[in-house]
């Protein structure tokens, strides 16, 4: 018998998708704005570089803080009402850094931002686990981080042409202002449930929930919490992370002051090319990527497939990074310290898929938890880097040292399996891949 279109599944899914890859592209404009408007910020306000490391930092401390409270509220009560809440909250900080006015003023006010901002990758992570099937849970989430990327890569580019025009203060209350637009739609037209959404048919909805375990809660117990942070794979996952984003974070915060100290690239245009490098590069490694991990765990099962996307990726960022500061030829090292960044979030959809088949119901607090040691390495990073600069007045220790640690996150991967889940007896049962 023939499928009649009405028997066909809908792609409400997809939409729900786009209206995450949207978050994540605001998500990254208001992040990486402050790092090109750096300069003018110190100059402004009389920063130092080490104090400009601890504005960077103020955000990754609140943004760890509040991770796990976050995405485990988003397990509770949904991420409906709870991603709505973190953007309203980030844009209204993101516009109030317009009115800084000191440093003790922008570290309390990018303090306050992250801790706003803090739970919206794990409650995204928490939405796909309920939108989309085992399937295409990586190729969803690398979409998701190709969306942040290309926002990420694209934004030294704006920021600098508008700073032409605008004064830097005027560029957070613009890009703030975005957010409350993401969060009035978000509210009024997404559910936390396929089966409450309206637009999806019954096609659509037998197809995410093929296998899926039902939805239930569980109070997190004290032997819960336990069990959950001396379990090996999330632990290994939690080690990976913190290189992963120790990496990221020094291509958001120093990498296009190196570019223009080390290696002289002062031209504008040059210069706002080679600085969203590698967040350009992370757009195709996202996507990708995240094909790359859901093939090889259909093909080789999900441990493998998995370990062998998220390993190789990170051993080739710190291999790619460190060559890129040995070679004296300024746009050869450019290229290379980009593709480093490329490479290093190739893994991203095996990552966060993983969360989703460790976590099962806890999908939003074992993301969390991975990305709360993420955000230690992040923001530990700014001040290492700025530190060692100072003391070692060059760039080449900090740098080998990014290498080295992307090499050791490559290592976890062989400690982490997605088919062992926290809490196997009662979490993803009937999860297969199909």
């Amino acid at each position: 018998m023939r499928e009649t279109p009405h028997d066909q599944p809908s792609r409400t899914r997809f939409k729900v998708l786009g209206l995450a890859v949207l978050l994540a592209g605001i998500t990254y404009l208001d992040r990486i704005c402050i790092s090109i408007t750096a300069p003018e910020m110190m100059k402004e306000l009389g920063l130092s570089k080490v104090q400009m490391s601890f504005v960077f930092s103020a955000f990754t401390l609140a943004y760890g803080l509040f991770e796990i409270p976050t995405g485990h509220w988003g397990d509770q009560v949904g991420t409906r009402r709870v991603l709505t809440r973190i953007v309203v909250w980030w844009s209204t900080f993101t516009v109030m850094t317009a009115t800084a006015f000191s440093y003790t003023s922008l570290l309390a006010i990018r303090f306050l931002f992250g801790a706003g901002e803090a739970g919206a990758w794990p409650n995204v992570a928490r939405t796909f686990s309920r939108w989309f099937p085992l399937t295409e849970r990586s190729t969803a989430q690398g979409i998701f981080f190709m969306g942040a990327h290309l926002a990420g890569g694209l934004t030294p580019a704006l920021v600098t042409y508008l700073l032409h025009v605008l004064p830097w203060r005027a560029l957070f209350v613009l890009f703030g202002s975005l957010g409350f637009v993401w969060a009035l739609v978000w509210y009024r037209w997404f559910r936390d449930e396929p089966s409450q959404h309206g637009r999806v048919n019954e096609g659509e909805r037998a197809l995410i929930e093929r296998g899926r375990i039902p939805l239930a809660k569980h109070d997190m117990t004290a032997q819960r919490w336990k069990e959950l942070f001396s379990h090996g794979s999330i632990l290994a996952l939690c080690g990976m992370y913190f290189t992963q984003s120790y990496g990221f974070m020094f291509y958001i915060t120093w990498f296009p002051t190196y570019l223009k100290t080390v290696r002289g690239f002062t031209d504008p245009a040059m210069f706002s090319i080679l600085a969203g490098l590698p967040l350009t590069f992370s757009v195709a490694a996202d996507l990708f990527g995240g094909i790359t991990a859901d093939r090889a765990s259909r093909r080789y099962g999900l441990k493998k497939g998995r370990a062998l996307t998220g390993g190789l990726s990170l051993a080739a960022a710190g291999l790619f990074l460190i060559a890129g500061v040995y070679v004296p030829d300024p746009y050869v090292s450019a290229l290379l310290i980009g593709l480093g960044g490329g490479a290093s979030a190739f893994l991203l959809g095996a990552a966060w898929a993983t969360c989703l088949d460790i976590g099962g119901n806890h999908a939003g607090l074992v993301g969390a938890a991975m990305n709360t040691s993420g955000q230690v390495g992040a923001f530990i990073c700014p001040i290492v880097v700025g530190s060692m600069v100072e003391y070692f007045s060059n760039w080449t220790a900090p740098m080998y040292l990014t290498g080295v640690l992307y090499i050791l996150g490559a290592l976890c991967w062989v400690a982490i399996d997605p088919t062992r889940p926290v809490w196997g007896h009662e979490e993803r049962a009937t999860d297969r891949l199909t």
